[in-house]
């Protein structure tokens, strides 16, 4: 069992506000997710999502492929 703590991290793009998503993917490696949260709440829920099903998501969101959700 591994003890390793996510290290967090922002976009450097996030200048909004505070409207934003922390990301960390240091436990890909290790676990093989990535954990994503939320960049107001950081004692709030985790979620961690499978390395390959975050790399699609994000391949989708770059090519426009998910339509107005």
């Amino acid at each position: 069992m591994t003890t390793e703590t996510p290290r967090w991290f922002k976009s450097s793009y996030s200048n909004n506000g505070g409207d934003c998503v922390e990301l960390a993917v240091n436990l890909v490696p290790t676990r093989g997710v990535v954990s994503v949260r939320d960049s107001k709440v950081s004692s709030g829920p985790v979620l961690s999502v499978p390395a390959a099903v975050f790399t699609t998501f994000v391949a989708s969101v770059k090519d426009d492929q998910l339509g107005a959700i």
